[in-house]
Protein backbone atom coordinates (compact mmCIF):
# COMPACT_ATOMS: atom_id res chain seq x y z
CA UNK A 1 0.00 0.00 0.00
CA UNK A 2 1.51 3.72 -0.78
CA UNK A 3 1.17 6.68 1.07
CA UNK A 4 1.46 6.89 5.04
CA UNK A 5 -0.86 4.70 7.07
CA UNK A 6 -2.66 6.80 9.56
CA UNK A 7 -5.19 5.82 12.09
CA UNK A 8 -8.14 6.82 10.13
CA UNK A 9 -6.60 4.66 7.16
CA UNK A 10 -6.80 2.00 9.66
CA UNK A 11 -10.39 3.10 10.74
CA UNK A 12 -11.42 2.34 7.06
CA UNK A 13 -9.90 -1.19 7.02
CA UNK A 14 -11.36 -2.29 10.41
CA UNK A 15 -14.78 -0.38 10.43
CA UNK A 16 -13.76 0.70 14.36
CA UNK A 17 -13.71 4.66 15.30
CA UNK A 18 -10.60 6.35 14.86
CA UNK A 19 -11.02 6.87 18.56
CA UNK A 20 -11.23 2.90 19.51
CA UNK A 21 -8.38 2.44 17.42
CA UNK A 22 -6.24 4.99 19.00
CA UNK A 23 -7.08 3.46 22.47
CA UNK A 24 -6.14 -0.03 21.32
CA UNK A 25 -3.00 1.08 20.03
CA UNK A 26 -2.15 3.17 22.80
CA UNK A 27 -2.99 -0.03 25.39
CA UNK A 28 -5.96 1.07 26.98
CA UNK A 29 -8.02 -1.55 28.79
CA UNK A 30 -11.43 -0.34 27.33
CA UNK A 31 -10.72 -1.99 24.45
CA UNK A 32 -11.91 -5.68 24.23
CA UNK A 33 -8.91 -7.91 23.38
CA UNK A 34 -10.80 -9.38 20.14
CA UNK A 35 -10.96 -5.73 18.91
CA UNK A 36 -7.44 -4.79 20.06
CA UNK A 37 -6.17 -7.84 18.38
CA UNK A 38 -8.19 -7.24 15.30
CA UNK A 39 -6.94 -4.02 15.14
CA UNK A 40 -3.42 -4.63 15.75
CA UNK A 41 -3.85 -7.83 13.41
CA UNK A 42 -4.52 -4.70 10.21
CA UNK A 43 -2.18 -2.66 11.63
CA UNK A 44 0.94 -4.58 11.14
CA UNK A 45 -0.17 -5.83 7.64
CA UNK A 46 -0.58 -2.27 6.30
CA UNK A 47 3.07 -1.26 7.75
CA UNK A 48 1.50 0.91 10.49
CA UNK A 49 4.45 2.94 12.37
CA UNK A 50 2.85 5.24 15.51
CA UNK A 51 3.34 8.92 15.70
CA UNK A 52 5.88 8.37 18.66
CA UNK A 53 5.01 12.60 19.20
CA UNK A 54 1.69 12.13 19.46
CA UNK A 55 1.89 8.89 22.15
CA UNK A 56 4.18 11.02 23.69
CA UNK A 57 1.87 13.82 24.26
CA UNK A 58 -0.57 11.12 25.53
CA UNK A 59 1.56 9.48 28.44
CA UNK A 60 3.37 12.83 29.23
CA UNK A 61 6.49 11.15 28.40
CA UNK A 62 9.27 11.56 26.04
CA UNK A 63 10.60 8.22 26.11
CA UNK A 64 14.33 9.57 26.26
CA UNK A 65 16.61 9.68 29.11
CA UNK A 66 20.01 12.33 29.31
CA UNK A 67 23.27 12.11 29.90
CA UNK A 68 25.12 14.88 30.00
CA UNK A 69 28.99 13.81 29.54
CA UNK A 70 31.65 16.56 32.16
CA UNK A 71 34.10 16.72 30.17
CA UNK A 72 36.11 19.53 28.58
CA UNK A 73 36.29 18.55 25.29
CA UNK A 74 35.55 15.94 22.32
CA UNK A 75 36.22 12.97 24.56
CA UNK A 76 34.42 10.65 22.53
CA UNK A 77 37.52 8.70 21.57
CA UNK A 78 37.94 7.29 25.30
CA UNK A 79 37.01 4.19 25.66
CA UNK A 80 35.85 4.47 28.84
CA UNK A 81 32.60 6.80 27.92
CA UNK A 82 32.50 4.58 24.73
CA UNK A 83 31.72 1.78 26.63
CA UNK A 84 29.35 3.19 28.96
CA UNK A 85 27.39 5.14 26.06
CA UNK A 86 27.47 1.33 24.21
CA UNK A 87 25.73 -0.26 27.25
CA UNK A 88 23.17 2.35 28.18
CA UNK A 89 22.23 2.90 24.24
CA UNK A 90 21.51 -0.81 23.68
CA UNK A 91 19.89 -1.00 27.12
CA UNK A 92 17.30 1.95 26.09
CA UNK A 93 16.50 0.20 22.65
CA UNK A 94 15.59 -3.15 24.72
CA UNK A 95 12.64 -0.44 26.24
CA UNK A 96 11.61 1.16 23.43
CA UNK A 97 13.71 4.39 24.46
CA UNK A 98 16.34 6.77 23.10
CA UNK A 99 19.05 8.34 24.42
CA UNK A 100 19.51 12.46 24.65
CA UNK A 101 23.46 13.00 24.83
CA UNK A 102 24.90 16.39 25.60
CA UNK A 103 28.72 17.64 26.29
CA UNK A 104 29.40 20.40 29.23
CA UNK A 105 32.30 21.30 30.90
CA UNK A 106 31.97 21.40 34.48
CA UNK A 107 31.56 24.98 35.77
CA UNK A 108 29.13 27.60 35.62
CA UNK A 109 27.28 26.37 32.57
CA UNK A 110 26.58 23.22 34.09
CA UNK A 111 23.40 23.02 35.91
CA UNK A 112 22.12 25.04 33.16
CA UNK A 113 22.15 22.42 31.42
CA UNK A 114 20.58 20.15 33.44
CA UNK A 115 18.16 22.93 34.15
CA UNK A 116 17.21 22.85 30.43
CA UNK A 117 16.39 19.22 30.49
CA UNK A 118 14.59 18.78 33.44
CA UNK A 119 12.73 21.97 33.16
CA UNK A 120 12.10 21.85 29.56
CA UNK A 121 10.80 18.43 30.08
CA UNK A 122 12.93 16.50 27.91
CA UNK A 123 13.87 13.30 29.27
CA UNK A 124 12.11 11.33 31.79
CA UNK A 125 14.93 10.71 33.80
CA UNK A 126 18.97 11.73 33.99
CA UNK A 127 22.14 9.53 34.76
CA UNK A 128 24.76 11.47 36.49
CA UNK A 129 28.51 10.02 35.70
CA UNK A 130 31.70 11.04 37.22
CA UNK A 131 30.57 12.41 40.71
CA UNK A 132 32.61 15.11 42.71
CA UNK A 133 32.83 14.68 46.61
CA UNK A 134 30.23 17.72 46.89
CA UNK A 135 28.05 17.31 43.78
CA UNK A 136 26.03 20.49 43.13
CA UNK A 137 24.49 18.33 40.34
CA UNK A 138 22.96 15.73 42.52
CA UNK A 139 21.97 18.68 44.93
CA UNK A 140 19.72 20.20 41.93
CA UNK A 141 18.26 16.95 41.28
CA UNK A 142 17.32 16.16 44.26
CA UNK A 143 15.58 19.78 44.48
CA UNK A 144 13.56 18.10 41.68
CA UNK A 145 11.06 14.92 40.67
CA UNK A 146 12.72 13.69 37.75
CA UNK A 147 13.97 10.14 38.51
CA UNK A 148 18.46 9.89 38.22
CA UNK A 149 20.68 7.60 38.98
CA UNK A 150 24.45 8.03 39.34
CA UNK A 151 27.59 6.05 38.65
CA UNK A 152 29.52 7.11 41.73
CA UNK A 153 29.05 7.93 45.33
CA UNK A 154 29.08 11.61 46.46
CA UNK A 155 29.24 13.49 49.95
CA UNK A 156 25.71 15.17 49.42
CA UNK A 157 24.04 14.76 52.78
CA UNK A 158 21.04 12.77 51.36
CA UNK A 159 20.02 9.06 50.01
CA UNK A 160 19.95 8.67 46.23
CA UNK A 161 20.30 5.71 44.24
CA UNK A 162 24.00 4.82 42.48
CA UNK A 163 26.21 2.24 41.17
CA UNK A 164 29.92 2.18 42.05
CA UNK A 165 32.90 0.66 41.54
CA UNK A 166 34.95 -0.02 45.04
CA UNK A 167 37.62 1.53 43.83
CA UNK A 168 39.36 1.47 47.74
CA UNK A 169 39.19 -2.07 47.90
CA UNK A 170 40.30 -2.51 43.93
CA UNK A 171 43.73 -0.48 44.60
CA UNK A 172 44.11 -1.86 48.06
CA UNK A 173 44.82 -5.48 46.31
CA UNK A 174 46.33 -3.64 43.20
CA UNK A 175 49.03 -2.34 45.34
CA UNK A 176 49.19 -5.11 47.97
CA UNK A 177 50.37 -7.30 44.64
CA UNK A 178 52.85 -5.09 43.99
CA UNK A 179 54.14 -4.95 47.56
CA UNK A 180 54.14 -9.01 47.16
CA UNK A 181 56.54 -8.81 44.30
CA UNK A 182 59.26 -6.52 46.02
CA UNK A 183 58.32 -3.10 45.19
CA UNK A 184 58.53 -0.40 48.07
CA UNK A 185 58.36 2.61 45.82
CA UNK A 186 55.33 2.93 44.33
CA UNK A 187 54.45 5.92 41.97
CA UNK A 188 50.46 6.99 42.00
CA UNK A 189 48.58 9.21 39.37
CA UNK A 190 45.64 10.10 40.91
CA UNK A 191 41.98 11.53 38.85
CA UNK A 192 41.77 14.69 39.87
CA UNK A 193 40.70 14.85 43.37
CA UNK A 194 37.46 16.74 43.31
CA UNK A 195 36.32 13.49 42.09
CA UNK A 196 34.63 10.99 44.34
CA UNK A 197 36.27 8.06 43.49
CA UNK A 198 40.03 9.57 43.15
CA UNK A 199 39.74 9.93 47.30
CA UNK A 200 38.44 6.23 47.31
CA UNK A 201 41.27 4.75 44.87
CA UNK A 202 44.00 6.75 46.93
CA UNK A 203 42.83 5.44 50.06
CA UNK A 204 43.13 1.87 49.09
CA UNK A 205 46.83 2.73 48.11
CA UNK A 206 47.39 4.44 51.58
CA UNK A 207 46.15 1.51 53.79
CA UNK A 208 48.00 -1.41 51.85
CA UNK A 209 51.62 0.94 52.09
CA UNK A 210 50.50 1.18 56.01
CA UNK A 211 50.03 -1.61 56.21
CA UNK A 212 53.37 -3.34 55.06
CA UNK A 213 55.25 -0.22 57.12
CA UNK A 214 56.02 1.73 54.44
CA UNK A 215 55.53 5.61 54.66
CA UNK A 216 52.92 7.21 52.27
CA UNK A 217 54.80 10.24 50.54
CA UNK A 218 52.91 12.98 48.79
CA UNK A 219 56.44 12.45 46.43
CA UNK A 220 54.94 9.91 44.46
CA UNK A 221 51.51 11.09 44.21
CA UNK A 222 50.97 13.19 40.98
CA UNK A 223 47.06 14.58 40.57
CA UNK A 224 46.49 13.42 36.60
CA UNK A 225 43.24 14.40 34.95
CA UNK A 226 42.31 10.85 33.06
CA UNK A 227 43.62 11.97 29.59
CA UNK A 228 46.77 10.31 27.47
CA UNK A 229 48.73 13.75 28.72
CA UNK A 230 47.84 13.37 32.29
CA UNK A 231 49.14 10.33 32.18
CA UNK A 232 52.62 11.40 30.05
CA UNK A 233 52.83 14.43 32.73
CA UNK A 234 52.20 12.16 35.54
CA UNK A 235 54.88 9.76 34.37
CA UNK A 236 57.55 11.92 33.81
CA UNK A 237 57.52 13.96 37.11
CA UNK A 238 57.54 10.34 38.99
CA UNK A 239 60.53 9.21 37.37
CA UNK A 240 63.09 11.93 37.53
CA UNK A 241 62.65 11.78 41.41
CA UNK A 242 66.39 11.06 42.75
CA UNK A 243 64.64 7.69 44.37
CA UNK A 244 62.37 6.41 41.30
CA UNK A 245 59.43 4.48 41.72
CA UNK A 246 59.73 1.17 40.54
CA UNK A 247 56.05 0.54 39.75
CA UNK A 248 52.79 2.93 39.02
CA UNK A 249 49.56 2.73 39.65
CA UNK A 250 47.51 5.04 37.33
CA UNK A 251 43.72 5.74 38.10
CA UNK A 252 42.66 4.98 34.68
CA UNK A 253 44.32 3.18 31.55
CA UNK A 254 44.31 6.02 29.54
CA UNK A 255 47.03 7.46 31.44
CA UNK A 256 48.79 4.33 32.46
CA UNK A 257 49.27 3.51 28.60
CA UNK A 258 50.72 6.81 28.04
CA UNK A 259 52.69 6.58 31.17
CA UNK A 260 53.68 3.55 29.74
CA UNK A 261 54.66 4.58 26.25
CA UNK A 262 56.59 7.50 28.40
CA UNK A 263 58.71 4.96 30.16
CA UNK A 264 59.53 2.63 26.75
CA UNK A 265 60.77 6.30 24.70
CA UNK A 266 63.08 7.10 27.97
CA UNK A 267 64.34 3.05 26.89
CA UNK A 268 62.78 1.31 30.14
CA UNK A 269 61.60 -2.37 29.60
CA UNK A 270 57.68 -2.39 31.20
CA UNK A 271 57.27 -5.50 33.39
CA UNK A 272 61.48 -5.40 34.00
CA UNK A 273 63.01 -2.00 34.49
CA UNK A 274 59.23 -0.44 35.46
CA UNK A 275 55.71 -2.05 36.52
CA UNK A 276 52.77 -0.08 35.63
CA UNK A 277 49.18 -0.67 35.95
CA UNK A 278 45.66 0.66 35.77
CA UNK A 279 41.86 0.59 36.46
CA UNK A 280 39.03 -0.20 34.24
CA UNK A 281 40.69 -2.85 31.66
CA UNK A 282 39.18 -0.51 28.64
CA UNK A 283 40.06 -2.13 25.22
CA UNK A 284 43.33 -1.44 23.89
CA UNK A 285 44.59 -3.50 27.78
CA UNK A 286 44.26 -6.36 26.47
CA UNK A 287 46.46 -5.36 23.51
CA UNK A 288 49.24 -3.97 25.95
CA UNK A 289 49.29 -6.62 28.07
CA UNK A 290 48.55 -3.84 31.31
CA UNK A 291 47.65 -5.14 34.46
CA UNK A 292 44.88 -3.47 35.38
CA UNK A 293 41.35 -3.62 37.66
CA UNK A 294 38.85 -4.67 35.40
CA UNK A 295 35.38 -2.73 35.97
CA UNK A 296 32.82 -3.81 33.49
CA UNK A 297 31.53 -0.32 32.46
CA UNK A 298 29.28 -2.01 29.36
CA UNK A 299 27.37 -4.13 32.04
CA UNK A 300 27.64 -0.50 34.44
CA UNK A 301 25.55 0.98 31.91
CA UNK A 302 22.82 -1.35 31.25
CA UNK A 303 22.40 -1.85 34.83
CA UNK A 304 22.21 1.88 34.97
CA UNK A 305 19.89 2.22 32.49
CA UNK A 306 17.66 -0.57 33.91
CA UNK A 307 17.35 0.95 37.58
CA UNK A 308 16.56 4.53 36.11
CA UNK A 309 13.75 2.63 33.61
CA UNK A 310 12.64 1.31 36.81
CA UNK A 311 12.29 4.58 38.40
CA UNK A 312 10.22 6.16 35.42
CA UNK A 313 7.75 2.89 35.81
CA UNK A 314 7.66 3.58 39.91
CA UNK A 315 8.95 0.17 40.10
CA UNK A 316 10.83 -0.59 43.52
CA UNK A 317 14.92 -1.42 43.08
CA UNK A 318 16.07 -4.76 44.61
CA UNK A 319 19.40 -2.98 45.35
CA UNK A 320 19.17 1.26 44.81
CA UNK A 321 22.66 1.43 46.26
CA UNK A 322 25.05 -1.06 44.66
CA UNK A 323 28.76 -1.39 45.08
CA UNK A 324 30.58 -3.80 43.06
CA UNK A 325 34.37 -4.69 43.49
CA UNK A 326 36.51 -4.67 40.56
CA UNK A 327 38.84 -7.79 39.71
CA UNK A 328 42.50 -7.70 39.59
CA UNK A 329 43.54 -8.78 35.40
CA UNK A 330 47.45 -9.76 35.77
CA UNK A 331 49.44 -8.94 32.69
CA UNK A 332 52.95 -8.39 31.45
CA UNK A 333 53.30 -4.78 32.25
CA UNK A 334 53.95 -5.81 35.80
CA UNK A 335 56.80 -8.18 37.09
CA UNK A 336 59.27 -8.76 40.37
CA UNK A 337 61.06 -5.57 41.35
CA UNK A 338 64.75 -6.61 40.88
CA UNK A 339 65.60 -2.89 41.55
CA UNK A 340 65.61 -3.69 45.42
Amino acid sequence: MSGQVTLKTISKQTGFSVTTVSRALTGYDDVSKETREKILEVANGLGYYPNFTARQLQKQRTDTIGLILPTYGPRFNDPYFSELISGIGNQLSRFGMSLLLSVQAPGPNEISAYRHMVEGKRVDGLIVVRTRNEDDRIKYLLTTTLPFVAFGRSNVDAFFNYIDEDGEAGVYELTKYLLDLGHRRIGFISAPFNLMFANFRLEGYRKALEDYGIDFSNEYIYEGDLTRKGGELGAKKLLSLNQKPTAIIASNDLMALSAMTYAQDIGLTIGKDLSIAGFDDVTPSDIFSLTTLRQPIYNIGCLLTSMLQKLIQNEPLDEPQLLLKPQLIIRNSTGINIDG
